[in-house]
């Protein structure tokens, strides 16, 4: 039993007639009584009354109508859902997000107009430190990441680049410094630094130590916060000042200031990686909305 004979038997029995049944399947009539015929066969039992000028369901035929439809129907969607995976309309991606960029704008931007686009696409997401999100994307349990550059593990990847962002330093409740908009790392030369393992996000890390020795000073280095956001919590209960990206300075907590650094120039690029080789249709398409929003800007 193949699908054309369901689709041939639905057609004579909603038509109630062999000729328009096989105009309606763009057929001659012989072979489509034929078929039935077989399929009658092949089940056991008839499934038509044939008439002088209708044919009618049978009771067993009634039953089988009904079956049939689903079928036909199941492997409608069946074929439609094939297709919509291909095509990158339907399925699934799995998104990872490195720490320190899940609070900029941008990339939740991103995903919201790709989720409008295809709104069929289940986004599966996740938050892990720089090293576990790079091997999961090389292992392909990822299929993209918005990562911090400059990372030596992506070289490996594709990148779109989507912002660029400023380092800001964090300060205690009540440093001397609380009411400037603006400060020199100099002036902490003598503060201890909150910092992250280095493994959290390496370019970072570099980038924060690397400014400190170009200020002209190695950092003091107190307790390490498990990540970038819970830096800002340890600040604000006085265990010394932190730089962050400006996107954290969201985290409102209470007495914790933020301030520009005006003596070097600090920033950190946020970017979409995805595997070299991949052809994906579903990251082809959140890679050119990201070029047609930039575009549009």
């Amino acid at each position: 039993m193949e699908l054309r004979h369901l689709r041939y038997f639905v057609a004579v029995a909603e038509t109630h007639n062999f000729t328009r049944a096989a105009e309606m399947l763009g057929i001659s009539q012989p072979p489509l009584s034929q078929q039935i015929l077989r399929l009658e066969r092949e089940i056991g039992l008839p499934l038509l009354k044939r008439l002088t000028r209708s044919v009618e369901l049978t009771q067993a035929g009634e039953a089988f109508y009904q079956d049939a439809c689903q079928i036909l129907e199941l492997s409608g969607h069946a074929l439609e859902k094939a297709k919509g995976i291909a095509r990158g309309v339907i399925g699934k991606l799995s998104l990872g997000f490195a720490s320190s960029v899940t609070f900029h704008a941008s990339v939740y931007s991103l995903l919201r107009g790709f989720q409008a686009r295809y709104p069929q696409m289940a986004m599966d997401t996740r938050e892990q430190n720089m090293a576990a999100l790079m091997h999961d994307l090389h292992e392909g349990v990822l299929d993209a990441a918005f990562i911090r550059l400059p990372c030596e593990s992506s070289n490996a990847c594709n990148l779109k680049v989507i912002a660029s962002e400023k380092m800001v330093a964090v300060l205690p409740p009540g440093h001397a410094l609380a009411g400037k908009s603006s400060v020199s790392l100099e002036q902490l030369r003598n503060e201890t630094l909150i910092l992250f393992p280095q493994e959290v996000s390496p370019s970072l890390y570099e980038l924060i130590v690397s400014a400190c020795l170009r200020a002209g000073f190695q950092p003091h280095a107190g307790q390490q916060a498990p990540q970038i956001a819970p830096a800002i919590g340890m600040v604000a209960n006085g265990f010394g000042f932190t730089i962050v990206p400006e996107s954290l300075n969201c985290i409102r907590h209470p007495g914790v200031t933020f301030h520009r650094i005006n003596d070097v120039t600090l920033h950190s690029d946020i970017a979409l990686a995805w595997r070299r080789l991949d052809r994906s249709p579903a990251i082809l398409h959140l890679v050119a909305l990201l070029d047609g929003d930039r575009q549009e800007t």
